[in-house]
């Protein structure tokens, strides 16, 4: 197994960040396998999802309906509503799999992989990219 670390900036707004082209670069050339991508925070998940259409806006509308950003949760440190950012990873896991073949990812037409977080305390973010050879 091969692994790689990628630091990447979400800032101090809810965002969904397309890291395909990441993922991608990650396992050109490497064959047939799979990639694992993993996010080792409490606060953030992993989608795959059509982006630029609206769908990555939809997400966060979803969210934001599902998990108010108010003061109803028990986890209550960080800005108002942070618990939340606590819950979506039960909805939105922190890892994905993507099947590679030829050393592309095997990804649908529309489908993008992307960061999912809703913690606008924690503008920095760790992902691990592993690649399973086949």
């Amino acid at each position: 197994m091969d692994s790689q670390l990628l630091d990447v900036h979400t800032g101090d707004r809810e965002v969904v960040l397309d890291i395909t082209d990441d993922c991608s670069a990650f396992v050109r050339d490497r064959g047939d396998g799979l990639l694992h991508v993993f996010v080792p925070h409490a606060t953030a998940g992993i989608a795959v999802l059509e982006t630029g259409a609206g769908s990555d806006d939809d997400l966060l509308a979803t969210l934001g309906d599902l998990l108010p950003a108010d003061d109803r949760w028990q986890h209550r440190h960080g800005s108002r509503g942070h618990g939340r950012s606590h819950v979506m990873p039960a909805l939105v896991p922190p890892y994905a799999t993507v099947p590679v073949v030829g050393g592309r990812l095997a990804l649908g037409t529309w489908q993008s992989i992307c960061l999912v977080d809703l913690n606008v305390d924690n503008p920095d973010r760790q992902l691990r990219l592993s690649f399973l050879a086949g």
